[in-house]
């Protein structure tokens, strides 16, 4: 309603769904799991600020899993913190180092990264790893990751896993691992970053945000 200029406060647009036999999604309780400790001392660079002047200057990723007739499905993100877009993810059967690394590949691949950009992470045991850490240095990319334990440090990146788990996995049984990944690609692609409204970047979708910021760079 924002988008389209109308004024409404949450409890006219409750009353209004309420009209419509409409219910809304609400978000599960948020978890809060401790991670291992990693060695090294890695800062945190972002500090809960996860805004961006410009695309490909600040990236969040985390790792998920959803449930399956066989077996877990585990979903890694790339996310950009300027226009909320997921520009790089990748899945598998398995949470090891190669999947993180895919979706920093992928996300290198589908945008442009600026040189000495962050990639902010927890500091999960795969994000630690010196194996991951060649992969960032690979694209020029400064590690950054938040306090053990505490899942705020990455709040980004935990409301994308909470969108995709209410909005769309917590509605499906999947049977398989790759119907839960073309389900998953689908609600990426088409959804989420194309036509999801983010308010963050004025109830815009993502790619939207995206496709203006290259309107301005062509034209400077």
């Amino acid at each position: 309603m924002h988008r389209w200029g109308v004024a409404a406060g949450v409890e006219l647009v409750r009353r209004l769904m309420r009209e419509l036999g409409l219910e809304p999604c609400l978000p599960r309780p948020k978890r809060f799991n401790l991670t291992q400790a990693a060695a090294g001392q890695v800062p945190d660079l972002v500090g809960r600020d996860f805004t961006a002047d410009a695309p490909g200057e600040k990236l969040v990723g985390d790792i998920t899993y959803i449930a399956t007739g066989e077996g877990w499905l585990y979903l890694a993100t790339v996310i950009d913190c300027c226009t909320k877009e997921v520009i790089g993810y990748a899945m598998d059967d398995h949470y090891q180092t190669p999947l993180i690394s895919r979706a920093i590949r992928n996300a290198a691949r589908n945008r442009n990264l600026s040189a000495d950009a962050i990639f902010h992470s927890d500091r999960g045991s795969n994000y630690m790893s010196a194996e991951f850490g060649r992969t960032l240095d690979r694209f020029g990319l400064r590690r950054s990751a938040g306090r053990t334990g505490i899942c705020f440090d990455n709040a980004m990146a935990e409301s994308f896993f909470g969108a995709l788990k209410n909005e769309r996995v917590s509605r499906v049984t999947y049977h398989t691992r790759e119907a839960a990944r073309q389900d998953i690609t689908r609600y990426i692609e088409f959804w989420y970053n194309r036509k999801r409204l983010h308010s963050a970047v004025g109830y815009c979708p993502p790619r939207e945000v995206h496709a203006e910021y290259e309107k301005l760079r062509i034209s400077a």
